[in-house]
């Protein structure tokens, strides 16, 4: 079957004006043009629009969307899986969170007894997840079960102070990069070397074990993996690079 742009418009819930514009942009090009200029889709083409819609709905930009569709090794059936597990992690997420509210309102209206770690249970076991959902297999094959299952225990018997301390360390650190890099700072500075210092404490929080070999295998991967280079290289580039090269220099004076 195939739809016109209005049609194909009214199905999907996506403005005409939206749709030209995945076509200017290469994202969503119409099964094919008439000579008045109208477009019209078909089967394949609402196939990729569902999948763009799905990914916006993960907050993926356009860019990232059509790198992710076009590439040759895409598979719309894995694709799928995808989108169902995230969901689900997502459904996992809310529904803790709404059990950790609850029970703080009881708690208010002291009907309960809630103590810290239940209070920050909800983020930690979030932070878990979703740590475990983007780099779970690869840091297993390169660590083992053993230190991620204890990494994982680390975390979630943190207390309130030091779950607050980890995050207000992973903030520092990203901050820190930033300035660094855009200011053309050498990674063998004092301010990497405090970067390299509060990377190294960040670590201890979850790490079984701290070496300075291992912390700089740890930063290598940073930069070797696409997934941790685009976070920590998500506002300015090259932060990852930075903190690869200020950590081999710095980690075994620290």
């Amino acid at each position: 079957m195939e739809y016109s742009i209005r049609k194909l418009s009214e199905l999907a819930g996506v403005s005409a004006r939206t749709l030209r514009y995945y076509d200017e942009i290469g994202l969503l090009k119409p099964l094919y043009v008439t000579e008045a200029g109208y477009r019209f889709y078909g089967e394949k083409e609402l196939e990729v629009l569902q999948q763009i819609l799905f990914y916006r709905e993960r907050n993926f930009d356009l860019q990232s969307i059509r790198k992710i569709l076009y590439e040759e090794e895409f598979d719309i059936m894995n694709a799928m899986e995808e989108h169902l597990r995230e969901l689900e992690r997502q459904r996992a997420r809310v529904d803790l969170l709404i059990q950790t509210v609850k029970q703080t309102i009881l708690s208010m209206k002291g009907e309960c007894i809630m103590s810290d770690q239940e209070k920050f249970k909800a983020w930690k076991e979030q932070a878990v997840r979703e740590n475990e959902a983007r780099y779970g297999a690869e840091i297993r094959r390169k660590y083992g079960e053993e230190e991620v299952e204890e990494s994982n225990r680390k975390i979630l018997d943190m207390s309130k102070e030091e779950w607050e301390r980890f995050q207000e360390l992973e903030k520092e650190i990203l901050a820190g990069l930033r300035k660094c890099v855009q200011q053309n700072v050498s990674p063998k500075s004092g301010e990497a070397k405090e970067i390299a210092w509060l990377h190294k404490e960040w670590l201890g929080k979850s790490w079984k074990q701290y070496s300075e070999e291992a912390h700089k295998q740890v930063v290598q991967m940073y930069v070797a993996d696409v997934r941790f280079r685009e976070y920590y290289d998500s506002e300015v580039p090259g932060c990852a690079e930075f903190l690869k090269e200020a950590v081999g220099y710095w980690a075994d004076k620290l």
